[in-house]
C-alpha cells in the first residue's frame, strides 16, 4: 500500500504564495509520476501539475509561469511551489503518486486565496 500525506495548504491574499509539500510511504518505486491535483467547489478535480521520476514535468496552462513541482526521490518528497495566487486558485489540492495502473492519493490540503 501506498501513504500519501499532504501539508502547507491554508488562506492566502491574492499575489502571494505557498508550498505544499506531500510525503509519500509504502510500496513505493523510483519509476512513478506524481503530481497535484485539484477541486473546486462544484468542478471536477483537475491536474495541476507532474512530473515524473526522471524530472520531466507537466503543467496546466492556467498555472504556466506561476507554479513549480519538484521532487526528491531519495526523501520521497513531491513539492508545489505556488506564486502570484490567484482567487480562482482557490480548492482542495490532492498529492498523486501513480505507477502504472495503480494511482494513489493524499487526503487533500484546502488553499484559500482571497481577493
Amino acid at each position: 500500500q501506498v501513504r500519501l500525506v499532504e501539508s502547507g495548504g491554508g488562506l492566502v491574499q491574492a499575489g502571494g504564495s505557498l508550498r505544499l509539500s506531500c510525503a509519500v510511504s509504502g510500496s513505493i518505486f523510483s519509476t512513478s509520476v506524481m503530481g497535484w491535483y485539484r477541486q473546486a467547489p462544484g468542478k471536477q478535480r483537475a491536474e495541476v501539475a507532474t512530473i515524473s521520476s526522471g524530472g520531466r514535468t507537466n503543467y496546466a496552462d492556467s498555472v504556466k509561469g506561476r507554479f513549480t513541482i519538484s521532487r526528491d526521490n531519495a526523501n520521497n518528497t513531491v513539492n508545489l511551489q505556488m506564486d502570484s495566487l490567484k482567487p480562482e486558485d482557490t480548492a482542495v489540492y490532492y498529492c498523486n503518486y501513480r505507477r502504472g495502473l495503480a494511482w494513489y492519493w493524499g487526503q487533500g490540503t484546502q488553499v484559500t486565496v482571497s481577493s
